[in-house]
């Protein structure tokens, strides 16, 4: 992770669970990590404590609805302005509605497109051209995934949210097809965890909290697992291309 000190490295969602672990652990060794979410006062808080911890990186929050591409622009225009641009780039930012395939409200899947696929595809495109600007030919864009986007879980209620990560999968791949067309050294990597210690279900059954809390039955992945793979991969030599790694709770495999 040497290599990395000191670069610039943008983490979506960053303000809660796997984004807030991930965040934290690049600040720790010495990255200066762009951390953006809607709740900008959550990271703000976290870029303090990262400071009063006396890591050798720095947290700068960005308050930005990835729903909406002219927010996503003007960050970015915003970290090109300060930071010079992008050199790593991690898609963590997603979200699942309740909505299945049969009676499901069209405003929670549009929603779900929104974030998870078209707010992903955007970070994406101008982090690879903030990257070819400055001649970055060694940066790296990490998709945060799920265990379901490569199998169908019958649970009708993620079957529109699994949708979505069947489409970062592919997303992931077509990039890195795009990367070797252009000769680019740039690497593409799907992190798929399975269940994460978070409040994804909390968040899901917002209005049906009973139903979260069946959900706690057996170990679940912790926050900091996923950061840690994330190191993994960014700490891979530049020649070593980790297409995709696949977590799972040892209760859950």
């Amino acid at each position: 992770m040497e290599r990395w000190r000191g670069r610039v490295a943008l983490v979506t969602g960053a303000s809660v669970g796997i984004g807030a672990a991930i965040s934290r652990e690049l600040v720790r060794l010495g990255m200066k990590v762009m951390g953006c979410a809607r709740d900008v006062e959550k990271i703000q808080k976290l870029a303090a404590e990262c400071q009063s911890a006396g890591f050798s990186g720095v947290l700068v929050p960005f308050k930005c609805d990835l729903t909406k591409e002219e927010e996503i622009l003007s960050m970015f225009a915003s970290i090109k302005a300060q930071h010079q641009g992008v050199d790593v780039c991690i898609n963590n930012a997603g979200l699942a509605h309740a909505d299945d395939l049969l009676s499901g409200k069209t405003s929670g899947w549009k929603n779900m497109l929104d974030l998870n696929v078209l707010g992903l595809s955007i970070c994406t495109r101008e982090a690879y051209q903030s990257m070819k600007e400055r001649n970055i030919d060694d940066g790296h864009i990490i998709h945060i995934n799920s265990i379901c986007g490569h199998v169908v879980i019958p649970f009708a209620d993620l079957h529109f949210y699994t949708a979505t990560k069947f489409a970062v999968t592919a997303l992931t791949e077509g990039l890195r097809q795009e990367l070797h067309q252009a000769n680019s050294l740039i690497r593409a990597t799907c992190i798929s965890p399975g269940r994460v210690e978070s409040d994804f279900f909390n968040r899901l059954y917002v209005d049906c909290p009973d139903r979260a809390s069946g959900f706690a039955a057996f170990k679940a992945l912790e926050a900091v697992d996923i950061a840690n793979a994330v190191v993994y991969v960014l700490g891979a030599p530049p020649h070593v291309q980790i297409g995709d790694v696949l977590l799972s709770p040892v209760e859950k495999s």
